[in-house]
């Protein structure tokens, strides 16, 4: 529950919402935040102590059991046998890097198979979550969006990639105390495209009587939904971090095609706007450097400027320099280690604060940019994306923003 929103006014969203999840057969618990649990069990004519412990069960213990949770009601688990269930998605493979990266492939029905990737840290383990199958928001460096999009995902298949993450790693790691203490939602989609179920996932990933993360380390990324970005803002703030790429509306327009339709001028001040909110004192932009495209120095020298513009200083922001993860679709390279070094020290001159992100678990696919999963495209992506190329207006916003010779 945030700050912004009494109890009764979640109780009653979750009130709608169970019902709306309801279909006359079995539901998935996996689906329902604490409030949403609450208003489950009222019809059962429970108790909220009930949904607490229920919720506990399922989300601090890993159980998917009714019979195994101990201390619940027998009453209780009579009445949720044939009516309620707790059903992770089917885990299609596993795979483990050499440095410890972990990403598994979720399987999502319809055809559709998700990723969710665990990075291991010595003082961390950051857990990289899917929101869709699939993204419509087009990105030129992200294989995802070359992919094409299927659907939205569901509160519970949201929230199941922690859910089995958490609890296998305790397992595979020998370790009863929490393994995940980051939930960053930057896997496959564009989270703010998905934010109705996208809000309960967050709420439980925050709840003491889950898995108790901390605002700082939850992570929403989203490439520039302003209106959802002033929402999250309001009734469920988190750390935010932005896909910029560019530092003028020219080229952010051709690698983030929805800079077309929210460019800078609504982009920069919405994230001034969310500092009110957030629970750290800055906005993280994420940067893929990519050769001869976005990484020169007149254009980190624009970032600067760009920054200073819009927050009257520059100790509002973070720049998180991504090198570029190559896939054969994209026609683009990875800038060059000494290339990201200059760019990187042009920033933190400046005053900055600027890190170099360490490429990860690149030798099974899973570092930023390239989970792609498999998914059914209804939107005719690869007809789009050679359309783009094809067309002259774009190649010339290129040229013109980065001096380039296309």
């Amino acid at each position: 529950m945030t700050t912004d929103q009494s109890h009764d006014e979640l109780h009653v969203q979750a009130k709608r919402r169970v019902v709306s999840l309801i279909p006359g057969s079995v539901v998935n618990l996996l689906e329902y935040d604490l409030e949403s649990l609450t208003a489950f069990c009222e019809l059962l004519g429970e108790k909220r102590f009930r949904a607490i412990q229920l919720f506990r069960w399922i989300h601090q213990r890993g159980c998917a059991n009714f019979e195994d949770m101990s201390d619940l009601a027998k009453s209780l688990r009579q009445k949720l046998k044939g009516v309620a269930e707790i059903k992770p998605m089917e885990v299609v493979s596993q795979h483990i890097s050499y440095d410890g990266t972990i990403k598994w492939l979720f399987d999502v029905g319809g055809g559709n198979v998700i990723e969710s990737v665990f990075i291991p840290e010595d003082d961390r383990g950051t857990l990289c979550l899917s929101t869709q199958a699939g993204c419509a928001m087009g990105c030129r460096f992200c294989s995802t969006g070359h992919q094409g999009f299927s659907r939205n995902l569901t509160t519970g298949e949201i929230i199941g990639q922690l859910w089995f993450a958490e609890h296998f790693l305790r397992k595979h790691l020998q370790r009863d105390e929490r393994v995940i203490s980051n939930a960053v939602m930057m896997g496959m989609g564009e989270p703010l495209q998905n934010y109705a179920v996208l809000v309960p996932a967050l709420r439980m990933m925050l709840d003491d009587h889950a898995y108790g993360l901390s605002r700082r380390r939850v992570t929403v990324s989203t490439s520039g939904l302003v209106k959802k970005m002033d929402l999250l803002g309001l009734e469920c703030p988190v750390a935010l971090a932005v896909s910029l790429h560019a530092p003028n509306n020219a080229l952010r327009d051709y690698l983030v095609p929805l800079n077309i339709k929210h460019p800078l001028e609504e982009l920069m001040p919405a994230c001034v706007s969310y500092l009110a909110h957030a629970p750290r004192d800055f906005i993280t932009f994420e940067y893929c450097m990519l050769d001869a495209v976005n990484d020169t120095d007149a254009l980190a020298h624009e970032l600067v400027q760009l920054v200073k513009h819009y927050g009257h200083s520059v100790s509002w922001c973070k720049f998180n320099l991504i090198p570029f993860n190559p896939f054969p679709a994209s026609g683009l390279h990875r800038s060059k280690p000494e290339r990201i070094l200059a760019f990187a020290q042009i920033l933190s001159a400046s005053g900055i604060t600027t890190t170099i992100r360490k490429t990860r678990g690149d030798d099974i696919d899973a570092a930023c940019g390239q989970l792609a999963g498999d998914v059914v495209d209804r939107t005719r992506v690869a007809v789009r994306i050679a359309r783009q190329r094809s067309a002259e207006p774009a190649a010339t916003a290129l040229a013109t923003a980065t001096g380039a010779k296309i």
